[in-house]
């Protein structure tokens, strides 16, 4: 059985040897202009901050850690097409001739619907999520951020945002190999509901509006994702099936 596995395991190996070298190439290009981009990165905190409050470092190897945190997060995001390249790549070869062709429209899906989540993180829930907690303190603490929780924290969450937009792609790839159908979506809506809201939750800051903003989203998404499913493989009931295999038979026959 492992010498089953191994072409698997090499092939596996090599796309993310690719993926992770793209990565690495990606964060030294980023690093020369780390500065410009941690100050995009902050504008949305810099905005809520109240007169008097800075953001600030507390140990001195922050500010270096900080910006090789920006600059592997930005190498990660400019060649996620790569990975999504990569990704396909390996998976490939279990397709059919007919399905290979949608690599393309793939990694540029992906790609788009990653960023989408992220813009809207970035200009709709960031400010109301920050604004939120920055003044619900304000009256009794002056805001003093350190520089690399808030990197750690923004990337997070922008992430997990990229990766919530993608469940219309992931949908579309699953239902062209046949592994789930608009039925199997709608029988598990209420899963899904209770898993978005955890997510939501557990990915968002700590306050209802931004747990929401995901939420909402992501219930949009799986909607969707249920009409994606239903163009690409709809759901045939036992009695559909017999027919369409009867049908094949008797035009088998036929010829």
């Amino acid at each position: 059985m492992f010498e089953e596995l191994k072409p698997h395991l090499a092939e596996l190996r090599k796309r993310l040897t690719i993926s992770f070298v793209s990565v690495i190439i990606g964060f030294f290009v980023c690093f020369s202009f780390w500065n410009p981009i941690l100050a995009w990165m902050s504008e949305p905190l810099k905005e809520v901050l109240p007169e008097g409050s800075n953001i600030i470092f507390t140990q001195i190897q922050e500010p270096f850690f900080t910006a090789m945190k920006v600059a592997f997060f930005t190498g990660l995001i400019l060649t996620l097409p790569i990975i999504f390249w990569q990704f396909w790549l390996f998976v490939a070869p279990g397709l059919y001739e007919n399905e290979k062709k949608y690599v393309i429209p793939f990694v540029l899906s992906a790609t788009l619907m990653f960023l989408c989540g992220a813009s809207f993180c970035y200009y709709v829930v960031v400010p109301l999520g920050f604004k939120f907690l920055v003044n619900f303190g304000g009256q009794l603490f002056t805001a003093l951020p350190s520089i690399g929780e808030y990197v750690g924290f923004f990337t997070k969450i922008l992430v997990a945002f990229g990766l919530a937009f993608e469940l219309p792609v992931i949908t579309f790839f699953f239902a062209k190999l046949g592994l789930v159908d608009d039925q199997m979506l709608k029988n598990y809506s209420r899963h899904a509901i209770v898993i978005i809201f955890i997510f939501a939750a557990v990915m968002t800051p700590p306050d209802v509006i931004s747990q929401l903003l995901m939420a909402f989203p992501l219930l949009g998404l799986y909607g969707i994702s249920i009409m994606i499913a239903k163009k690409v493989n709809p759901y045939k009931s036992d009695n559909e099936e017999d027919e369409t295999q009867s049908n094949s038979t008797q035009n088998n026959a036929n010829e």
